[in-house]
């Protein structure tokens, strides 16, 4: 934690530094941002919503460019390897903080080989029951788990993902045993909720409002540490288990070494696109809020998840699949 902490602070520290004009001609050429997905989910949508605004603005074209694998490591070790010139961005998500404690070797270091510009956006989950559960609060589900210990089933996407820790952390902090029900996706996890198969699923905002609408699941709390601006009467999970916080983050990068300056022009466009109305209306379709904040404090972020993330992993035993 403290070497965490350190590498965020150190980052603080380099708005003070001197640096060479390099932003006054920057950018020169097309940009290239990373999505080390396929296209077509939450990330590739949030690079494509934000380098639109950014190209609008920066004079230069910004290209999403998708490089899928490993659960985001690909794309990722792309950007690392990278020229530190501002050429070549990544739009790195929730992976990018896990991948550190769920795989054994990364060829790249989280911390030390990227640059922060920062947190776009943050993305809540959503704790769903099924109806017939006799529960509507996060504190009903607690005093039902702790009465019937093991008897609760919890569907994920799959061991690591998301839900799957985010359910482990509930667990944790709640002093529950609930079973864990892998699935491969969240789509086919929902499925089985809907049909009384497993008792509860941590799905994302935009997959489980449909459902809670329409009455076939019960949607009890949403996983932000602030209620959410999509859905801000459902109550968090936290006013019941103070500190719990999970979301599926989105963070735009550099290669480290970037100059500081061309860091704060790329910041400053990318904190700019998010606060466009037309951006957070966008975004609320998509179940999430903007964010758009410094380098610094999203270094901070980011290192403060990686630990958060890796004593879930450690906890729940998950393995890459």
């Amino acid at each position: 934690m403290r070497h965490h902490l350190h590498y965020a602070f150190l980052i603080a520290g380099l708005g003070g530094i001197v640096t060479a004009p390099h932003a006054q001609n920057y950018p020169a050429k097309t940009i290239r941002m990373i999505v080390p997905s396929a296209a077509g989910g939450s990330v590739d949508f949030m690079a494509r919503l934000v380098s639109a605004k950014m190209s609008a603005t920066l004079g230069q074209q910004v290209v999403v460019e998708n490089r899928a694998g490993s659960g985001g490591v690909v794309g990722t070790d792309v950007v690392a390897k990278s020229a530190p010139d501002g050429y070549v961005l990544l739009m790195a998500y929730g992976s990018h903080v896990i991948n550190p404690s769920l795989y054994p070797k990364l060829p790249y270091d989280t911390l030390r080989d990227f640059a922060p510009i920062s947190q776009i956006a943050l993305q809540p989950l959503m704790l769903n029951i099924h109806p017939a559960l006799p529960a509507r609060t996060v504190k009903d589900l607690i005093t039902l788990a702790k009465a019937r210990p093991g008897e609760l089933n919890f569907a994920t996407a799959g061991a690591g993902s998301g839900g799957h820790l985010a359910n482990v952390i509930f667990n944790h902090m709640a002093g529950v045993s609930m079973v864990h029900v892998p699935y491969r996706g969240s789509s086919p996890a929902m499925i089985d909720l809907i049909a009384g198969i497993v008792q509860l699923h941590i799905s994302s905002l935009i997959s489980s409002l449909p459902h809670v609408r329409s009455g076939k699941v019960r949607g009890i709390a949403v996983t932000s540490a602030k209620r959410s601006m999509v859905v801000p009467d459902v109550p968090t999970v936290g006013e019941t288990l103070k500190g719990y916080e999970v979301v599926n983050s989105y963070y735009l990068l550099a290669p480290a070494g970037t100059p500081a300056d061309v860091i704060a022009k790329l910041h400053a466009e990318a904190a700019k696109a998010v606060q466009q109305p037309d951006v957070i209306e966008r975004l609320a379709k998509d179940g999430a809020d903007p964010v758009g904040n410094t380098p610094a404090e999203t270094a901070q972020y980011i290192a403060q998840e990686i630990v958060k993330w890796g004593k879930a992993v450690k906890d729940s035993g998950a393995k890459p699949d």
